[in-house]
């Protein structure tokens, strides 16, 4: 699928501009003087910015014309398998399928690749003609799940969700399959039938979990043990038992969460 660039209503920064205008000027030019535009390694280069959705740090991603060369420079810049990447989101991290990477991006666009995470199987069975699902695919062989409709056999099954990658469908892998053709499976499972889906969903970023029981209580003896180290008096001290409860209090975790998030 080729990757075109869509333009912004807002101004673009200086950068931008240059780099809008010099490709517009040789353009213009060429034209002008009747030759062909000038070839690929002449040409501006332009740099977008990325991270994986489940956090990261920033990676220039340059010199693609479409979306499997895209992804191949993500996972360059993250040291990854390009086959991890589910598909990518513009402006957020978040599963957000009114901000999927479609055939075009802006300059100004943050790229956000969301990765491979848990792996899941559920038996569904077809209770209604339609399943309520809305199939769509990122261009690279990986179908995924774009909507589920509410109150649909679907939407009653609550370990499926939007973002989903279809794997398997009753033991029959349909990686480099488009979304149609996965649709088109799933319409022709016969009603009433119990069949098997293999599911990988996106890794999931911080705001996904939580900190357990036992994680406090670890997060309890590694402070009594940095006091003892740091501080000249018995970790048993009245004192430095009270330093540690009221760091481990005042919702402490929700605090650290709040910066994470």
């Amino acid at each position: 699928m080729p990757l075109g660039l869509r333009g912004k209503k807002k101004a673009k920064s200086k950068e931008t501009s240059r780099l809008v205008e010099a490709d517009a000027a040789g353009t213009s030019a060429a034209k002008a003087a009747g030759l062909p535009p000038p070839p690929a390694n002449l040409r501006p280069r332009l740099v977008f910015h990325a991270q994986l959705a489940h956090g990261s740090a920033t990676g220039r991603i340059e010199g693609f014309s479409n979306v499997k060369e895209l992804y191949a420079k993500i996972a360059e810049a993250f040291r990854i398998p390009a086959d991890e990447i589910l598909f990518c989101t513009l402006n957020t991290h978040k599963i957000d399928m009114d901000k999927l990477l479609g055939g075009q991006i802006g300059l100004e666009d943050f790229i956000f690749a969301h990765v491979r995470g848990m792996k899941k199987e559920v038996d569904v069975l077809k209770s209604e003609d339609s399943l309520g699902l809305t199939i769509t695919d990122n261009g690279a062989g990986y179908s995924f799940i774009k909507r589920i409709k509410d109150g649909s056999v679907i939407d009653k099954i609550k370990v499926i969700n939007v973002g989903d990658h279809i794997e398997c469908i009753n033991g029959a892998n349909i990686v480099g399959l488009r979304h149609y053709e996965v649709a088109k499976m799933l319409k022709e499972l016969e009603k009433m039938r119990t069949f098997r889906l293999k599911l990988i969903e996106p890794m999931k970023a911080f705001e996904h979990y939580t900190v357990t029981n036992s994680a406090h209580s670890m997060a309890v003896y590694f402070l009594y043990f940095i006091l003892d180290c740091l501080l000249p008096i018995n970790k048993f001290n009245p004192e430095v038992c009270s330093l540690t409860e009221s760091l481990c209090s005042f919702n402490f975790w929700s605090r650290v969460q709040d910066v994470l998030l």
